[in-house]
């Protein structure tokens, strides 16, 4: 008998053994399993954190662009009374600057009008005055053509109403005046691109 027990023995732990290696090669396929779904977790979770970082920072750039330009439908409004106070002081008569009531006015509107530069410049808006550069249709206007000998043709020779930016967006087009290509041609209306335009 103790040799049949010592047969069965073996016998027992083969059987243990094989047993043992099934659930274990289960096991085998069962981390491989974990392993895959584990990455694809892992870059869902990665996917997923860049968009939310990209989304933070589109976020960031807009605030940042509309503290930017936040000034900008108020600034458009303003530059009617850049234009007046310009006039105004166009308008007066040469002949009487001397009188000091005169005098006193002009520097009064004078002042006036500088304060109002000088703010524009301290928050990016910048005036437009073109003469003698080419004509640009994103910044300018055209009002009208005419021949001139001193520029080159397609350059501004006139500055009806001057442009204005603020940053890089384009407040108001400049109101021009553009060279022709030959000095015998009469002055004539230009065609521009219309203020409905957005390009």
């Amino acid at each position: 008998m103790p040799e049949k027990d010592a047969e069965k023995e073996p016998r027992a732990g083969s059987e243990h053994d094989t047993a043992s290696a099934l659930p274990l090669h289960g096991q085998e396929q069962s981390v491989a399993d974990i392993a895959k779904e584990l990455a694809v977790t892992k870059d869902r979770l990665l996917r997923s954190l860049a968009e939310q970082e990209n989304i933070r920072n589109q976020a960031r750039r807009d605030r940042d662009e509309a503290v930017k330009y936040a000034a900008a439908g108020f600034a458009s409004d303003l530059l009617s009374v850049v234009d007046n106070l310009e006039r105004a002081i166009a308008s007066a008569p040469k002949d009487k600057e001397s009188d000091p009531v005169i005098a006193g006015l002009l520097t009064g509107v004078e002042a006036t009008r500088r304060s109002l530069v000088d703010a524009f410049t301290k928050h990016g808006i910048k005036r437009l005055d073109p003469i003698g550069e080419p004509f640009d249709p994103h910044k300018h206007e055209a009002s009208f053509a005419a021949a001139d000998p001193r520029y080159s043709p397609g350059t501004v020779t006139n500055v009806i109403q001057p442009g204005y930016v603020h940053h890089d967006r384009l407040l108001r087009p400049a109101l021009v005046g553009v060279n022709t290509t030959s000095g015998d041609a009469p002055a004539k209306p230009v065609e521009s691109r219309s203020k409905s335009d957005p390009s």
